[in-house]
Protein backbone atom coordinates (compact mmCIF):
# COMPACT_ATOMS: atom_id res chain seq x y z
CA UNK A 1 0.00 0.00 0.00
CA UNK A 2 1.72 3.34 -1.29
CA UNK A 3 2.61 5.72 1.86
CA UNK A 4 0.39 8.52 2.78
CA UNK A 5 1.39 11.92 1.71
CA UNK A 6 2.97 13.92 4.56
CA UNK A 7 1.12 17.35 5.08
CA UNK A 8 2.14 20.84 3.59
CA UNK A 9 4.65 22.22 3.65
CA UNK A 10 6.76 18.56 3.06
CA UNK A 11 4.08 17.40 0.21
CA UNK A 12 4.54 20.68 -2.14
CA UNK A 13 8.73 20.89 -1.35
CA UNK A 14 10.29 20.30 -4.73
CA UNK A 15 13.13 18.07 -3.46
CA UNK A 16 15.09 16.55 -6.06
CA UNK A 17 18.05 14.06 -5.04
CA UNK A 18 21.15 14.03 -6.32
CA UNK A 19 22.78 10.34 -6.83
CA UNK A 20 25.91 10.54 -8.51
CA UNK A 21 27.17 6.85 -9.49
CA UNK A 22 29.58 4.74 -11.09
CA UNK A 23 29.97 0.99 -11.20
CA UNK A 24 26.21 0.95 -8.79
CA UNK A 25 24.55 -1.74 -11.23
CA UNK A 26 23.60 -4.03 -8.04
CA UNK A 27 22.15 -0.91 -5.99
CA UNK A 28 20.91 1.35 -7.91
CA UNK A 29 17.33 -0.38 -8.47
CA UNK A 30 16.92 -0.55 -4.60
CA UNK A 31 18.21 2.63 -4.13
CA UNK A 32 15.38 3.96 -6.19
CA UNK A 33 12.78 1.75 -5.06
CA UNK A 34 13.31 3.08 -1.63
CA UNK A 35 13.52 6.87 -2.24
CA UNK A 36 10.27 6.58 -4.61
CA UNK A 37 8.25 5.18 -1.20
CA UNK A 38 8.46 8.02 0.75
CA UNK A 39 5.44 9.70 1.59
CA UNK A 40 6.99 12.75 -0.19
CA UNK A 41 5.10 13.27 -4.12
CA UNK A 42 7.45 16.18 -5.50
CA UNK A 43 10.10 14.03 -4.92
CA UNK A 44 12.05 13.66 -7.97
CA UNK A 45 15.43 11.41 -7.93
CA UNK A 46 18.65 12.52 -11.12
CA UNK A 47 20.65 10.09 -11.46
CA UNK A 48 24.55 11.34 -12.83
CA UNK A 49 26.58 8.38 -14.55
CA UNK A 50 29.97 8.52 -15.40
CA UNK A 51 29.79 6.26 -18.18
CA UNK A 52 30.10 3.06 -15.50
CA UNK A 53 31.17 -0.19 -17.65
CA UNK A 54 28.63 -2.44 -15.50
CA UNK A 55 25.66 -1.19 -17.17
CA UNK A 56 24.64 1.50 -14.21
CA UNK A 57 23.64 4.05 -16.95
CA UNK A 58 21.40 1.70 -18.99
CA UNK A 59 19.60 0.79 -15.61
CA UNK A 60 18.80 4.67 -14.48
CA UNK A 61 17.63 4.78 -18.04
CA UNK A 62 14.98 1.59 -17.86
CA UNK A 63 14.11 2.96 -14.20
CA UNK A 64 13.46 6.84 -15.76
CA UNK A 65 11.60 4.63 -18.21
CA UNK A 66 9.52 3.12 -15.60
CA UNK A 67 8.77 6.52 -13.52
CA UNK A 68 9.15 9.20 -16.36
CA UNK A 69 8.10 11.96 -14.11
CA UNK A 70 9.93 11.17 -11.01
CA UNK A 71 12.78 9.77 -12.56
CA UNK A 72 16.11 11.52 -14.73
CA UNK A 73 19.41 10.59 -15.79
CA UNK A 74 22.18 12.74 -16.38
CA UNK A 75 24.74 10.80 -18.94
CA UNK A 76 28.38 12.01 -18.65
CA UNK A 77 31.53 11.60 -21.01
CA UNK A 78 33.71 9.84 -18.57
CA UNK A 79 34.77 9.47 -14.80
CA UNK A 80 35.42 12.87 -13.67
CA UNK A 81 35.01 12.60 -9.85
CA UNK A 82 32.54 12.96 -7.45
CA UNK A 83 32.55 16.30 -6.85
CA UNK A 84 32.26 17.02 -10.79
CA UNK A 85 29.30 14.80 -10.70
CA UNK A 86 27.51 16.72 -7.45
CA UNK A 87 28.00 19.74 -9.32
CA UNK A 88 26.64 18.92 -12.79
CA UNK A 89 23.45 17.46 -10.82
CA UNK A 90 22.77 20.61 -8.77
CA UNK A 91 23.05 22.65 -11.48
CA UNK A 92 20.23 20.35 -13.59
CA UNK A 93 18.48 20.10 -10.42
CA UNK A 94 18.37 23.64 -9.79
CA UNK A 95 17.48 24.38 -13.44
CA UNK A 96 14.88 21.70 -13.81
CA UNK A 97 13.16 24.24 -10.66
CA UNK A 98 14.08 22.45 -7.50
CA UNK A 99 13.56 24.40 -3.90
CA UNK A 100 15.69 22.04 -2.35
CA UNK A 101 18.88 19.76 -3.35
CA UNK A 102 19.41 16.07 -1.69
CA UNK A 103 23.13 14.37 -1.74
CA UNK A 104 22.85 10.64 -1.52
CA UNK A 105 25.40 8.20 -2.39
CA UNK A 106 23.78 4.77 -4.14
CA UNK A 107 25.48 2.67 -2.47
CA UNK A 108 22.61 2.10 0.28
CA UNK A 109 25.11 3.57 2.88
CA UNK A 110 22.79 6.48 3.40
CA UNK A 111 19.00 5.22 4.39
CA UNK A 112 16.92 7.14 2.28
CA UNK A 113 13.71 6.80 5.42
CA UNK A 114 15.66 10.41 6.58
CA UNK A 115 14.72 11.97 4.03
CA UNK A 116 11.80 13.56 5.43
CA UNK A 117 13.42 14.55 8.81
CA UNK A 118 15.70 16.39 6.98
CA UNK A 119 13.33 18.05 4.84
CA UNK A 120 11.20 19.08 8.10
CA UNK A 121 14.44 19.62 9.63
CA UNK A 122 15.27 22.32 7.19
CA UNK A 123 12.04 24.02 7.26
CA UNK A 124 11.59 24.42 10.67
CA UNK A 125 15.03 25.83 11.32
CA UNK A 126 15.73 28.16 8.10
CA UNK A 127 18.60 26.38 7.51
CA UNK A 128 20.58 26.69 4.21
CA UNK A 129 21.72 23.02 4.56
CA UNK A 130 20.97 20.21 7.16
CA UNK A 131 23.43 17.67 7.38
CA UNK A 132 22.82 13.69 8.35
CA UNK A 133 25.77 13.39 10.69
CA UNK A 134 27.42 9.97 12.04
CA UNK A 135 28.99 12.23 14.63
CA UNK A 136 26.18 14.19 16.67
CA UNK A 137 24.62 12.61 19.74
CA UNK A 138 22.30 9.91 18.33
CA UNK A 139 24.23 9.27 15.05
CA UNK A 140 26.12 6.20 14.34
CA UNK A 141 28.36 3.65 12.50
CA UNK A 142 27.23 0.60 10.78
CA UNK A 143 28.82 -2.23 13.20
CA UNK A 144 31.03 -4.52 10.98
CA UNK A 145 33.34 -0.33 10.47
CA UNK A 146 36.30 -1.86 11.68
CA UNK A 147 38.54 -0.36 14.22
CA UNK A 148 40.96 1.15 12.03
CA UNK A 149 38.16 2.70 9.56
CA UNK A 150 36.25 4.32 12.64
CA UNK A 151 40.15 5.66 13.85
CA UNK A 152 40.80 7.16 10.70
CA UNK A 153 37.19 8.76 10.12
CA UNK A 154 37.78 10.28 13.73
CA UNK A 155 40.93 11.49 12.59
CA UNK A 156 40.01 13.12 9.21
CA UNK A 157 36.93 15.34 10.77
CA UNK A 158 39.33 16.49 13.61
CA UNK A 159 41.94 17.39 11.30
CA UNK A 160 39.45 19.18 8.77
CA UNK A 161 37.78 20.95 11.78
CA UNK A 162 40.78 22.85 13.10
CA UNK A 163 42.61 23.91 9.67
CA UNK A 164 39.06 25.19 8.59
CA UNK A 165 37.79 25.77 12.12
CA UNK A 166 34.20 24.80 11.57
CA UNK A 167 31.87 24.15 14.01
CA UNK A 168 30.30 20.76 12.48
CA UNK A 169 30.84 17.54 13.98
CA UNK A 170 30.58 15.61 10.38
CA UNK A 171 33.00 17.58 8.13
CA UNK A 172 32.85 14.52 5.72
CA UNK A 173 29.47 14.10 5.28
CA UNK A 174 27.67 12.80 2.07
CA UNK A 175 23.94 12.58 3.24
CA UNK A 176 22.65 16.35 3.10
CA UNK A 177 19.95 18.66 2.43
CA UNK A 178 20.62 22.23 0.03
CA UNK A 179 18.39 25.01 -0.53
CA UNK A 180 18.05 26.40 -3.43
CA UNK A 181 19.41 30.08 -1.50
CA UNK A 182 21.88 28.35 0.03
CA UNK A 183 23.54 26.70 -3.23
CA UNK A 184 23.29 30.03 -5.15
CA UNK A 185 24.87 31.71 -2.23
CA UNK A 186 28.24 29.44 -2.41
CA UNK A 187 28.32 29.40 -6.23
CA UNK A 188 28.74 26.10 -7.46
CA UNK A 189 30.84 27.20 -10.44
CA UNK A 190 33.77 28.26 -8.73
CA UNK A 191 33.86 24.76 -6.72
CA UNK A 192 37.33 22.98 -7.63
CA UNK A 193 36.73 19.71 -5.53
CA UNK A 194 37.03 16.79 -7.85
CA UNK A 195 36.86 13.63 -5.52
CA UNK A 196 35.02 13.11 -1.78
CA UNK A 197 37.17 16.71 -0.70
CA UNK A 198 34.18 18.04 -2.70
CA UNK A 199 32.00 17.45 0.79
CA UNK A 200 34.31 19.34 3.24
CA UNK A 201 34.40 22.29 0.44
CA UNK A 202 30.67 22.58 0.24
CA UNK A 203 30.32 22.60 3.97
CA UNK A 204 33.19 25.64 3.70
CA UNK A 205 31.54 27.29 1.52
CA UNK A 206 28.22 27.30 3.00
CA UNK A 207 29.56 28.26 6.81
CA UNK A 208 31.57 31.36 5.26
CA UNK A 209 29.22 32.69 3.65
CA UNK A 210 26.90 32.90 6.44
CA UNK A 211 24.39 29.89 5.72
CA UNK A 212 22.90 28.10 8.60
CA UNK A 213 24.45 24.47 9.20
CA UNK A 214 22.56 22.05 11.54
CA UNK A 215 23.40 18.46 11.90
CA UNK A 216 20.39 15.58 12.57
CA UNK A 217 21.77 12.13 13.67
CA UNK A 218 21.55 9.27 10.98
CA UNK A 219 22.92 5.86 11.15
CA UNK A 220 25.43 5.47 8.80
CA UNK A 221 24.90 1.53 7.12
CA UNK A 222 27.63 -0.57 5.26
CA UNK A 223 28.41 -0.49 1.69
CA UNK A 224 26.46 -4.77 1.09
CA UNK A 225 27.84 -4.73 -2.71
CA UNK A 226 30.07 -2.96 -4.91
CA UNK A 227 33.70 -1.34 -4.46
CA UNK A 228 34.36 1.73 -2.52
CA UNK A 229 36.01 4.61 -5.13
CA UNK A 230 38.18 5.79 -2.42
CA UNK A 231 41.60 5.67 -3.64
CA UNK A 232 45.19 6.68 -3.10
CA UNK A 233 44.39 10.22 -5.13
CA UNK A 234 41.06 11.12 -3.44
CA UNK A 235 42.93 10.44 -0.43
CA UNK A 236 45.91 13.21 -1.08
CA UNK A 237 43.37 15.48 -2.58
CA UNK A 238 41.35 15.87 0.77
CA UNK A 239 44.54 16.11 2.67
CA UNK A 240 45.55 19.36 0.83
CA UNK A 241 42.61 20.62 0.07
CA UNK A 242 41.84 22.27 3.32
CA UNK A 243 45.09 24.25 2.86
CA UNK A 244 43.83 25.31 -0.75
CA UNK A 245 40.37 26.62 0.76
CA UNK A 246 41.85 29.00 3.11
CA UNK A 247 44.77 29.81 0.83
CA UNK A 248 41.74 31.00 -1.86
CA UNK A 249 39.79 32.78 1.68
CA UNK A 250 42.53 34.83 2.40
CA UNK A 251 42.11 38.96 1.48
CA UNK A 252 44.19 39.88 -1.23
Amino acid sequence: MPAIPLPQPWSQSRVCVVVPTYNEASNLGELIHRVLELPLPNLRVLVVDDASPDGTGEIADALATDHPDRVSVLHRAGKEGLGRAYVAGMRRALADGADYVAQMDADLSHPPSYLPQLLGTLLATGAGVVIGSRYVPGGSLAQDWGAHRRLLSGWANTYLKTVLDLPIRDVTAGFKLWSEEALTAIDLDAVTSTGYSFQVEMHYRAYTRGQKIVEIPIHFSQRQTGASKMDLGVQVESALQPFRLRRRARPR
